[in-house]
């Protein structure tokens, strides 16, 4: 049992990886009612971007991920602008299709850039531990842990206080509603997908500044949300931070104890956990722990 508070400390940090994402999913999905496909590519080109800034033009990290934050939320926006807008109107799921179009084709040129080497992006310190209570945790994930709070937290304010952020609860709530009381719709869309793309890249440079760092294959890290938003409820910003954990922590805990407790179910048992974790929950509650129940009168 000693393995456990470890086992702990490694999910919650590798799930603030996939609370990030899934608070994209979440802020695109409450904005358009769409589920974006395209966050494992804007999150390769998130990571991308700082690996660019930092070690090709050298500067520091904190410089070159506030950067890439800006990178990722203007593709983001360009996304929404020349693939989207035009096909507003168009059902929801020729839109979901459309997005997982675009993920091929800027993964397709991530690759181009990548090559056949990984691009790993220096966390300052990041090869430093830090040890509390037995536990061992890089300082790496430190700063991963502290960025993540720090954006939930600037999440939370913006929506609650912000002129843009209550635009965008309206949208969310009723898209006709909000355009009649003047909202320009059209401008949340695209500030959600730029929310998105901002999101994603933090992702993204915490992934880079891994030991494994970005590879061609490192996108299907983001395929990990999907089963986050939804335990957590598609619509719900908590849902997406406590889903993403809620992955993390029982990934870990599984590659932790199953080798050794249930050796038959495999290896790379794991890697399947997330997709059962929702299976279980959306068994007990179909709209996620904290998603909107939609009634519909006949």
């Amino acid at each position: 049992m000693s393995d456990v508070p470890q086992a702990l400390v490694n999910g919650f940090g590798q799930g603030s990886i996939y609370a990030l994402l899934a608070l994209g999913y979440v802020m695109i999905y409450k904005a358009t009612k769409v589920i974006s496909f395209a966050q494992p590519a804007l999150m390769t080109v998130g990571g991308l971007f700082t690996f660019h800034f930092t070690r090709e033009l050298g500067l520091p990290f904190w410089v070159g991920m506030g950067l890439a934050i800006i990178c990722g939320a203007l593709v983001g926006m360009l996304v929404e602008r020349l693939a989207l807008r035009p096909m507003v109107g168009k059902p929801v799921f020729t839109l979901a299709i459309i997005t997982i179009g675009i993920d091929i084709v800027l993964r397709i040129l991530a690759n181009r850039y990548i090559g056949s080497q990984s691009r790993i992006v220096e966390y300052p310190g990041g090869s430093e531990r830090y040890t509390v209570l037995g536990m061992s945790i890089s300082h790496q994930r430190v700063g991963l842990i502290a960025v993540t709070a720090v954006t939930v937290v600037a999440l939370a304010l913006f929506f609650r206080y912000s002129r843009a952020g209550l635009a965008m609860r309206a949208t969310a709530i009723d898209q006709e509603t909000a355009l009649a009381q003047g909202i320009r719709v059209g401008a949340i869309f695209a500030l959600a997908w730029a929310i998105a793309g901002g999101l994603a890249a933090i992702a993204g440079t915490f992934v880079a500044a891994g030991a494994a760092g970005m590879d061609q294959n490192t996108w299907t890290i983001a395929l990990k949300a999907l089963p986050a938003i939804i335990i957590g409820g598609l619509d719900s910003v908590p849902g997406a931070v406590v889903g993403g954990l809620l992955v993390g922590i029982t990934e870990a805990l599984t590659a932790t104890f199953q080798p050794t407790l249930a050796p038959w179910l495999g290896t790379n048992f794991a890697l399947v956990v997330p997709y059962a974790l929702m299976f279980v929950v959306l068994l007990v509650r179909p709209y996620g722990l904290f998603g909107t129940r939609e009634v519909e009168r006949v």
